[in-house]
């Protein structure tokens, strides 16, 4: 089967992470690497940087899809300009899902996110774009996770919960039900 090739927008931690998850889901073909110009020619996890920003532009005539691997922490303004650097080229930012996680076939779950191992996310839930649900997060029933969010490993968002945009919900926090979240939550914290 020939599969579609994808590249990925940067190269550090969160990378590997995704890499990970691109090789074990099997539906695309990872072209290489964009990150720094002066990493251009080094590889993570055996795959080339092919380029800097700049070569976005040429890069698409060959490439439609595109994933953003920059991690969120404490700030996403670099994560929500990639995507909307990469919407306006005309990339397509597939939705990736590892085969490890378990999916509800009664969730949505918008472009550009991906949803990592052992993640578990319950019926009715709706994610949205540009989202990192990271490695044993638990979403459970009737969860709405806004745009831009990332839901740290290991963490637990109980039903009818509402997540912001561009919030960061850090590893191993756990959320009362019907709750609303918004900004930086820390990680263990509860969020009542």
């Amino acid at each position: 089967m020939n599969k579609e090739k994808i590249i990925l927008i940067g190269g550090g931690g969160h990378c590997r992470s995704v890499i990970d998850v691109i090789e074990a889901e099997d539906k695309f073909d990872i072209a290489g690497i964009i990150d720094k110009q002066e990493l251009i020619g080094s590889s993570v996890l055996g795959y080339k940087v092919i380029g800097c920003d700049d070569d976005l532009q040429l890069l698409i005539k060959d490439i439609k899809n595109a994933v953003i691997t920059v991690g969120h922490l404490e700030d996403n303004s670099l994560r929500v300009s990639l995507y909307k650097k990469l919407k306006n080229i005309g990339f397509t930012l597939p939705t990736i899902i590892s085969p490890l996680a378990y999916v509800s076939k009664h969730t949505t779950i918008d472009e550009g996110t991906v949803i990592m191992h052992q993640a578990l996310i319950n019926a009715n839930v709706k994610i949205g774009k540009n989202c990192i649900i990271n490695s044993k997060a638990l979403i459970e029933h009737d969860v709405t996770v806004e745009n831009h969010c990332h839901i740290s490993t290991g963490s637990i968002l109980n039903g009818g919960v509402i997540v912001k945009s561009n919030t960061f919900f850090g590893s191993n926090a756990t959320s009362k039900q019907y709750s609303n979240i918004s900004g930086f939550v820390k990680a263990g914290s509860v969020f009542k």
